[in-house]
């Protein structure tokens, strides 16, 4: 099993920033890929940003240029690093770790969430 513990949300005011940290924990050596997830009132959840365990990202079109996903496998620690906040970034983020459904030969869950935390970016 993988808990991950988001913290780092709150409200700004547009054009604000705020930095977001998930600290996994557990089976940390089954994750192989990690990204951020957002959900809006009303709204599917969508990815914000990606990352696979030797660096490499990938990023909603919505938010290049401002985010920036990181991680730190040393401390099994994700990031993301949100700059020029608009009001439509308003929502409840989560932290995503996937396995790919097998760790060490036996089968896991393909995905852990975190509980997610709220952003609120006010105009």
């Amino acid at each position: 099993q993988v808990l991950l513990v988001e913290s780092g949300g709150g409200l700004v005011q547009a054009g604000g920033s705020l930095r977001l940290s998930c600290a996994a924990a557990g089976d940390t050596s089954c994750i192989s890929v990690m990204g951020w997830y957002r959900q809006a009132p009303g709204k599917e959840r969508e990815l914000v940003a990606g990352i696979a365990h030797g660096g490499s990202t990938n990023y909603a079109d919505s938010v290049k240029g401002r985010f920036t996903i990181s991680r730190d496998n040393a401390k099994n620690t994700l990031y993301l690093q949100m700059n020029s906040l608009k009001p439509e970034d308003t929502a409840v983020y989560y932290c995503n770790a996937q396995t790919g459904g097998y760790c060490s030969g036996r089968p896991v869950p393909y995905d852990f969430w975190g509980q997610g935390t709220q952003v609120t970016a006010s105009s």
